[in-house]
């Protein structure tokens, strides 16, 4: 999951690939380097750490050319340290190479190599890249190249330079993303598009085994066996800006507070003046979806949750009985799955390797698959049979908060879909769910007013090492989600569980002023929850809960009451997860975390 930026052209390389980094930075940052061709010659500057510290190094004397590559890392291979950092070169020091994903066949290639006479000086799997172009290059780098990821087992995004043709670079893909940005005199590669925005909005998105030859003046695309490749340019119409902080101290607080757009902006279209749900993108016939027996949803960390809520809605909405499957165990466990089976992967990025395995799984299996993302060209929207795009914007923060509730909306969309295709909800209750749906963004205008009261709050917690998040209902997978949050961003230890399975276990881990987070929202089973608040009471928990405004009776429970406006039960998810996002946020800043670029976490999880 590492950022990759490369470029030629007429322009200084340096600060170029600097401010493409600066953008991926949310991919990984234990280590960061570049690699800068000068009249034939490269000048490489890596540095342990964040790209602070190789600004600072860059700033003592940054290397000057028109061609260059840079990597930022989130490691697997090998500890953060500056040996390990990309780029990495062969043993002549001529080959340059950035790389993300996982060689899995590496142990064999270095101990080949190194029996061929080869000296590694890190412990990464990219250099076997580097020493694998060195020892097929004939005079032909792209041929090189090729040749040497012939040999490689696993994923990678990679883009090589060599001193012996410094007027080129070659750019390769498999299961790890990467895009070339098409510029006039000058062509860029990147790991993501905002990276490339402030240079060109023409775009070509590389599939899996497809190789790129790529010189100032062209790029040409064919498939790592041989066979050319022509691809549509695809035009990016949305604002660089849009990935900018505009003003707010964070890019999470930032993208807490562009949540009601980000539904907006995912329903926008899916409901049509008609008041029939539009879903031309699930690509299946009406006959179809009435012959489904059976769902999947597939996906990890925050979508999980996702999936979480999806479950309930598409059971209670289509009566079709889902299955959730964590993705990184979904293919190893033989799902039952065929022809009237539909399997939803949820997947922010569009190029989680777990996720994607399991779409490739579904399909080898027969099933349909449907996918809900937040990224146009990702590898999972040109894999999967059918997509929802969730219309959330860039989001750069690691801890996921908008894209989630667009993740939501969509899951509500398909749901409605299904319902109505295969004759489970009638035309009055239909309208009256869509009209509740087009209210969510005014309702989390209204929660985002809390942003002040959650803060105070948040400050009475600011010491705490372990906390508890209950849910029952729509309220467990947002208890779920708000653990997962303040884990991820302030390292406060947090534990979401359904709230009736407190007393199987987690009970014995309150004590005095033990922190209990509850979602206590209006539902069928709220008195079932007031139980399991009083529980917690008993043993001196102190209770912290989110409510349904107008619910007095809560504040008799809890220490602090967080209300939001009341909606029907299934939609109350998307209200009852903003304040938690906010109590996070603010913990997290009171403990001087950095919220977003969390330690030892990248946006896009595209190993395995």
């Amino acid at each position: 999951m590492c950022g990759i930026v490369g470029y030629i052209g007429e322009a200084d390389a340096t600060p170029i690939l600097m401010e493409g980094l600066r953008s991926l930075e949310y991919r990984g940052y234990d280590s960061a380097g570049v690699a800068v061709f000068n009249n034939g010659a490269a000048a490489v500057v890596r540095r342990k750490g964040k790209l602070s510290a190789l600004q600072e190094a860059l700033d003592a004397g940054s290397p000057r050319g028109r061609v260059g590559i840079g990597h930022t890392r989130w490691a697997t291979h090998g500890k953060p340290s500056e040996a390990n950092a990309h780029p990495h070169s062969d043993c002549t020091g001529r080959v340059a190479v950035v790389h993300n994903g996982i060689i899995e066949n590496f142990h064999e290639l270095r101990e080949q190599l190194t029996a061929e006479g080869h000296t590694f000086t890190s412990e990464t799997d990219t250099e076997t890249i580097a020493h694998l172009v060195e020892k097929h290059f004939t005079g032909d780098l792209l041929e090189a190249v090729a040749a040497a990821l012939g040999e490689v087992e696993g994923s990678f995004a990679t883009v090589v330079l060599s001193e012996d043709q410094p007027d080129r670079m070659i750019a390769a893909r498999k299961d790890s993303p990467l895009i070339i940005g098409l510029g006039r005199g000058e062509n860029l590669v990147a790991s993501d598009i905002p990276a490339v925005l402030k240079h060109t909005r023409d775009i070509l998105v590389m599939e899996n085994g497809e190789i790129a030859e790529i010189t100032k003046d062209g790029v040409a695309l064919r498939t790592i066996d041989g066979v050319p490749v022509d691809r549509d340019v695809l035009k990016v119409t949305w604002d660089a800006s849009a990935a900018e902080k505009a003003g707010y101290e964070d890019f999470m607080l930032k993208e807490i507070y562009e949540q009601p757009d980000a539904i907006r902006e995912t329903l926008r279209g899916r409901i049509g003046a008609d008041g029939a749900v539009e879903l031309d993108e699930l690509a299946l016939a009406t006959e179809q979806v009435r012959a489904l027996n059976r769902v999947y949803i597939v996906a990890c960390g925050t979508s999980y949750h996702a999936g979480l809520v999806g479950k309930q809605v598409i059971e209670a909405w289509a009566r079709l009985p889902v299955d959730l499957d964590v993705a990184s165990e979904f293919r190893y466990r033989n799902p039952i799955i065929d022809e009237e089976t539909l399997v939803v992967a949820i997947t922010q990025s569009g190029e989680t390797a777990d996720t994607l395995a399991g779409v490739r799984e579904a399909q080898h299996l027969g099933g349909k698959v449907m996918a809900i993302t937040n990224v146009v060209g990702s590898s999972v929207t040109r894999e999967a049979d059918g997509v929802i795009y969730t219309h959330a914007g860039p989001e750069i923060g690691v801890a996921a908060t908008k894209t989630f509730v667009a993740q939501i909306a969509a899951v509500y969309i398909l749901a409605l879909y299904l319902a109505e295709e295969r004759g489970f909800m009638d035309a009055a209750d239909a309208r009256a769910v869509k009209a509740q749906l087009m209210e969510l963004p005014a309702i989390v205008e209204e929660v985002l007013n809390l942003d002040e009261q959650v803060k105070e709050v948040a400050a009475n917690y600011v010491d705490e090492k372990d906390s508890l998040f209950l849910g029952r209902g729509m309220g467990m997978p947002i208890a779920f989600e708000g653990a997962l949050k303040l884990k991820e961003i302030s390292y406060i230890h947090a534990e979401g569980y359904a709230a009736g399975e407190m007393k199987h276990g987690p009970i014995a881990l309150i004590d005095d002023g033990t922190p209990i987070v509850v979602v206590a929202t209006k539902s069928h089973v709220y008195d079932k929850v007031i139980s399991n608040i009083q529980e917690v009471i008993a043993r001196d928990g102190d209770v912290v809960a989110v409510a349904t405004e107008g619910d007095a009776d809560i504040a008799r429970h809890a220490r602090f009451v967080f209300y939001v406006p009341e909606t029907s039960e299934l939609l109350s998810a998307i209200p009852a997860v903003v304040p938690l996002q906010l109590f996070a946020y603010h913990l997290a800043k009171m403990r001087g975390c950095n919220v977003d670029q969390p330690r030892n976490l990248a946006k896009s999880v595209t190993v395995e």
